[in-house]
């Protein structure tokens, strides 16, 4: 059987970083923490920072916390999350957008998400920024696949269990979205930089639910996307080599004009990608009862269909 596997080119260890500044040496009415990248590029580190600007000053309160991420003169071990490509920020109705210059893209990859996480961890403690943005030039940000970042949490960069992620991989995905008309695959190898504490089977399905880049104004890059981008990942797992991707109830909501074979072999074939994953079962809410589309059970264990493969 043909097999072709996401290679990682870097892997990345959860550190717990954390500041020999003690409580005691701080000095301040107001307690936050500051994030920063360490200078090696491989975790988010961080330091207590105490203030006596108070959160109803919102403004000052944020320009202080960014001048101190800023600073990292008197921190020869951090890079600094915001970098001279930091040009200007709003701020409205708990959303800020943050844009930077077009320096910003030469980051490489894992240290761009890593600064990212940074920021959006020590300026979303501010009481009234519940999210913040990334432009480039004034242009959404998008990933090293080309799909836009969107609005960032604080728990955006937090893992299933609960715990904060310090650590990304990157990786090499071949992933399958509809072509033109709807009615067959295309392949598109996608370079991901994702959260290295989740499953592969996961993040591939993840990708999908993302849709292919865009190009600009030229539309999609390569492909069309297959999945209601309103479906929600209840739980991926493989045992015996079959993966059970559950789903919520959006799956059965088709939003794009592509055919049901299309939409399913979209998640089956480029989820036997990975090593380990030979058949597939998708279910909606735990139960695979469930007619797709009228014509098609999903208690079928789906092999690889390679017929509708352009």
């Amino acid at each position: 059987m043909r097999k072709r596997t996401g290679l990682f080119f870097l892997i990345l260890l959860i550190l717990t970083c954390v500041s020999a500044c003690g409580r005691d040496e701080l000095k301040g009415e107001y307690r936050y923490t500051i994030y920063y990248v360490n200078k090696e590029g491989t975790c988010v580190v961080s330091e207590e920072y105490a203030t006596d600007t108070s959160a109803e000053d919102k403004e000052a309160l944020l320009r202080e916390l960014m001048d101190s991420m800023r600073d990292t003169s008197e921190k020869p071990e951090y890079l600094s999350p915001l970098s001279e490509s930091f040009q200007d920020y709003t701020l409205n109705e708990g959303q800020m957008n943050m844009d930077f210059s077009e320096a910003y893209m030469r980051q490489e990859p894992i240290v761009e998400v890593l600064r990212r996480a940074a920021v959006v961890r020590t300026l979303t403690q501010i009481e009234g920024i519940d999210t913040i943005t990334f432009s480039v030039e004034n242009e959404t940000l998008a990933d090293i696949s080309g799909v836009p970042v969107g609005a960032m949490a604080a728990d955006s960069f937090i893992d299933n269990a609960g715990t904060e992620i310090n650590a990304y991989a990157e990786t090499k995905f071949l992933l399958y979205f509809a072509n033109e008309a709807g009615n067959g695959l295309v392949e598109v190898e996608r370079n991901v930089v994702y959260n290295s504490n989740i499953s592969m089977e996961r993040q591939v399905v993840e990708e999908l639910i993302k849709g292919p880049g865009k190009d600009g104004d030229m539309g999609y890059e390569t492909g069309y996307p297959t999945i209601n981008p309103a479906v929600t990942i209840l739980s991926v797992t493989v045992k015996d080599r079959v993966c059970y991707v559950n789903l919520s109830e959006e799956f059965l909501t088709p939003v794009y004009d592509v055919t049901s074979s299309v939409a399913l072999y979209s998640v089956v074939n480029s989820l036997v990608e990975l090593p380990g994953v030979n058949r597939v079962q998708i279910s909606i809410d735990g139960d695979t009862n469930v007619t797709y589309r009228d014509n098609v059970s999903l208690t079928t264990v789906f092999d690889r269909n390679l017929d509708i493969v352009e």
